[in-house]
């Protein structure tokens, strides 16, 4: 009787231990780690670009209004051996949409996008602006976006426009 249970006791060891593996071989890949944070926009893929946390800037107090130049940011991920480049992007919402370099000049030939390496494309760095928007764009708005790279291709996916965030509300006074 007691063989039976020391049989029964090594059966779940194993079994647990199983589950856990199998569990554990389905984290990390090669899927590029993401941060802990609940972090803004949205993600896309295409070939072995990575694309991460695309939003346009939040409306600083009105919603963007037609007529404005509106920032854009993005995380890519090029998880490739070979060097790509981010060379373009459009949107129906804007007459056009720029690759800029961190003063807001337009880069002719795109962005560099390294083997293996994350480019961030963010304020005070090279980023996106969309040139004379057509509509109004308040935050949480989605739009259709498409980002064409030099070999991976091009993709075409929906971005949010970042919903502002807000000073904390007073405490209430009693």
């Amino acid at each position: 009787m007691a063989a039976l249970f020391r049989l029964r006791g090594r059966c779940a060891l194993a079994a647990a231990a199983l589950a856990l593996a199998v569990t554990a071989g389905g984290c990390g890949g090669d899927d590029f780690s993401l941060p802990e944070w609940d972090a803004p926009g949205q993600n896309a893929r295409v070939g072995d670009i990575m694309i991460r946390y695309a939003h346009v800037a939040e409306p600083r107090g009105e919603p963007w209004q037609p007529g404005d130049d509106v920032p854009a940011y993005v995380w890519i991920y090029n998880k490739g051996g070979k060097a790509d480049r981010l060379v373009g992007a459009s949107t129906p919402n804007a007459a056009s949409v720029d690759v800029v370099n961190s003063d807001g000049r337009p880069l002719a030939d795109g962005v560099d996008l390294p083997a293996n390496e994350l480019v961030e494309l963010e304020p005070s760095k090279s980023h996106l602006v969309l040139r004379d928007v057509r509509e109004v764009i308040r935050g949480g708005d989605f739009m259709e976006f498409t980002m064409r790279f030099e070999r991976a291709g091009s993709i075409t996916f929906n971005i949010q426009s970042q919903i502002p965030a807000y000073d904390e509300s007073p405490s209430p006074t009693y």
